[in-house]
């Protein structure tokens, strides 16, 4: 399980690229580079990392489900994620 610390800085910036979204769009389009620089570091959507939403781990994440493939193992198995069965031929 990810350092507490590190799931809230994550989470820091995900507000961040979604408070300053539409202005890095209209500075983008007004081609105004030195305005966009200005901008927080953390407010461009390249610097997020998917990170599961219930343990932080960063590796292994599955986008359809939110999760990392450790906990979804688990959670498939005990028959928590709606529509997922164990594969059986």
């Amino acid at each position: 399980m990810a350092r507490e610390a590190i799931k809230a800085r994550e989470r820091k910036r995900q507000r961040l690229v979604a408070k300053y979204a539409d202005k890095r769009a209209a500075l983008k389009a007004a081609g105004d580079w030195k305005a966009l620089d200005a901008l927080p570091k953390n407010a461009s959507p390249v610097r997020l990392h998917n990170r599961c939403k219930l343990t932080g781990r960063p590796k292994g994440y599955m986008r359809k489900f939110g999760i990392n493939r450790v906990t979804f193992r688990e959670m498939a198995s005990a028959g928590l994620i709606p529509g997922v069965t164990k594969a059986s031929w």
